[in-house]
């Protein structure tokens, strides 16, 4: 297949064609008498990155002449997932389609770049993802519900690439620059290649499973329409419970013992939490400073879970937590829960002591337990909630 010119590959990296020049005559770039590869766009990309973060063109140059840097991995296949830029601008491509620019330009925001320009062109990356949008569109989507999953797919996946890079950077490169390894050495390698084909395949399956209870939970939603529409079933009005859990002296203890202590302590509450929010039927919802926010369909087994965190928290010497419940209407949004109900149960996780876990009346009457007593402590005056609450204290019978 034959190459691409200097315009061509210039065009494809976003410079212009004596950028691809300058490289050249560098050293960097060693095009064929066909011209220029794929991988030579991605390596003008990854000088350019290099450059803006202050590494000078010479001394690329000269680590690529003593053997200390390479940029030949990135003709590896794994590597064909960096992005370049396509013929398209953002404006041609919401023409043929019909997926409004303003939809377009939020692909590009859920990677981490800056808002697009009309003018702009849209990467490879991006186009990959249109025909995704211009289906919902063309079924007559809400643009507001799409814009949202797009942002939460952002989010999401660039926490999972984030944690990927740290899990590589430490069980791989870090140990072979401690070997005194150098370029290809590092970057790519058959281990490296086989690491990336099982993880996007752990990913894939993981992410199923998730699309598999999510899924299931919206087809027995339906089901209880459909059925309670014609008078064969009526659902329980029951409402969602949230959950606060926060760590008692989270701050003091990162500030006094690194942020490496407040990351170790995160990986172990995240794991302990989510165990046993899941076995009792809720699932964190999201990661706080100092603590995690679940959300529970039925609240039946808020308190047996949040009693058990608490427990578990204290067995594995972790600080003390402290917990807070209420139940009540919720609102989602992008993945996200809102309303007084949220706004509620973080304020009776505020004011319960290290190892409490308080509860509103709502809570209370929702729960038939033998296994749980709880302790009317009053009405309480909670901070930014007007009136007074009635909370209660909740322990294990025995």
């Amino acid at each position: 297949m034959a190459g691409l010119s200097v315009t061509e590959a210039a065009e494809r990296a976003g410079v212009d064609a004596g950028y691809v020049e300058e490289l050249v005559r560098a050293g960097i770039l060693h095009p064929s008498d066909d011209g220029f590869s794929t991988g030579d766009v991605r390596r003008v990309g990854l000088v350019r990155t290099m450059r803006e973060v202050g590494i000078p063109l010479e001394a690329m140059t000269k680590g690529l002449e003593t053997g200390v840097l390479a940029l030949d991995f990135v003709d590896a296949r794994d590597y064909e997932r960096f992005p370049t830029l396509t013929g398209e601008t953002f404006q041609q491509v919401s023409d043929r389609t019909g997926v409004p620019f303003s939809l377009l330009a939020v692909l590009r925001e859920t990677v981490g770049f800056g808002g697009a320009r009309p003018e702009d062109r849209i990467r490879s990356d991006e186009i990959r993802v249109v025909p995704f949008l211009e289906l919902q569109v063309g079924m007559g989507f809400d643009p507001v519900a799409i814009e949202r999953l797009l942002r939460v797919l952002g989010d999401s996946t660039h926490r999972i690439a984030e944690a990927e890079a740290e899990w590589w950077r430490s069980q791989i490169a870090n140990p072979r620059l401690a070997q005194a390894q150098r370029g290809n050495e590092i970057a790519a390698s058959t281990d490296s290649n086989l690491l990336n084909d099982t993880s996007r395949e752990a990913l894939l399956a993981i992410w199923n499973a998730q699309q598999a209870q999510a899924w299931t939970s919206n087809i027995i939603d339906g089901f209880k329409y459909l059925l309670a529409r014609e008078g064969i079933y009526h659902a329980p009005d029951r409402q969602p419970a949230i959950c606060f859990l926060d760590i008692t002296g989270y701050t003091r203890l990162t500030q006094e013992h690194g942020d490496r202590a407040a990351a170790e302590l995160a990986e172990s509450l995240s794991r302990l939490v989510k165990t046993t929010s899941g076995d009792h039927g809720g699932r964190p919802v999201k990661w706080l400073g100092d603590g995690v926010m679940f959300y529970f369909r039925d609240p039946g087994g808020s308190v047996d879970a949040a009693l058990d965190m608490v427990d578990g928290i204290t067995a594995a010497g972790l600080p003390p937590a402290h917990v807070g419940l209420h139940a009540g209407p919720v609102v989602m949004q992008e993945g996200d829960y809102y309303g007084q109900t949220v706004n509620m149960a973080a304020r009776i996780a505020d004011y319960a002591r290290p190892g409490e876990v308080l509860v509103s009346k709502a809570i209370v009457d929702l729960t038939v337990s033998p296994a749980i007593r709880f302790t009317d402590i009053g009405d309480v005056e909670l901070k930014g909630v007007a009136g007074t609450v009635r909370l209660h204290s909740s322990r294990r019978a025995s």
